[in-house]
């Protein structure tokens, strides 16, 4: 990629990472909400474009443009984008600076699996029962995911996050889901923007909710590229639907690959 070769990290830059289908999404419009600040005068940043257009994914920046075509070297200070990419093979650029922050999450492996196999099959509905979820299970649990095995892209960001927390934020879709609060205070006061009152928190929740992102029109129409519709990236976004789609025995083998590859890590999915 020509981006490898000539991106430098600027000050203050800050990358939002995530295996696919973890809540980067949503993570994306809660930080854009945030950094926008409650300005009267502007209109709500996640009204006007999908929150892939509002933060870039690096490695796939094509997909996602659309004049005026987005420019990774002339975007102003602040810049805020997102990647897929496991954490060894960032750029040194980005791992060596103090001040371009990470912010991570991740998401339970059953609900990442079943998010993923309904994103895929939307996606192709031309084609019939693309991605049997059986058979998504198997490679999962062999280590066969987009950009690299689940468990290892996780483990990367959160070692890296115990030892350096001023530098990379590790959060966890559930628990945003559970405290809403919590989370988006502490993801405000990482970027440096913390809230003044309660008042400023509640608007932001109150706009970033996945109710409402998946009712906005930008998330309703259109789409990221011919075979990604916005639609397919808000879907009922709650904990626990797994349940209504695994078998017994694909709940014990995610159960065990999960047990088995976080064992010592201090980890909890």
């Amino acid at each position: 990629m020509v981006f490898k070769a000539t991106f430098k990290s600027e000050p203050h830059d800050v990358l939002l990472a995530s295996s696919i289908k973890t809540g980067s999404t949503w993570l994306k419009a809660i930080c854009v909400s945030i950094m926008q600040g409650n300005k009267e005068e502007e209109e709500d940043i996640v009204v006007k474009d999908n929150p892939h257009f509002h933060v870039p994914t690096i490695e796939g920046m094509d997909y996602y443009s659309k004049p005026p075509t987005h420019d990774l070297y002339t975007m102003p200070s602040l810049r805020l984008f997102h990647t897929h990419l496991p954490y060894r093979v960032l750029l040194d650029s980005i791992k060596n600076s103090d001040n371009c922050k990470i912010i991570y999450i991740t998401r339970n492996p059953k609900h990442t699996l079943i998010s993923m196999w309904h994103f895929f099959n939307y996606n192709s509905k031309h084609l019939e029962d693309l991605f049997p979820l059986k058979e998504l299970v198997e490679y999962f649990c062999n280590g066969v995911h987009p950009y690299g095995p689940f468990f290892e892209h996780v483990l990367e960001y959160w070692e890296e996050s115990k030892k350096r927390p001023q530098k990379i934020l590790f959060l966890k879709y559930e628990d945003l889901k559970i405290d809403p609060k919590k989370e988006v205070a502490k993801i405000a006061l990482f970027l440096g923007k913390p809230f003044g009152n309660e008042e400023d928190l509640e608007i932001v929740l109150k706009k970033c909710s996945l109710e409402r992102l998946k009712n906005l029109e930008v998330n309703k129409s259109g789409s990221i590229a011919s075979y990604f519709h916005n639609s397919a990236f808000f879907r009922k976004g709650v904990v626990g639907d797994w349940k209504n789609h695994m078998t017994p025995k694909m709940e014990e083998q995610l159960d065990k690959i999960t047990k088995l590859k976080l064992q010592g890590s201090g980890l909890e999915l």
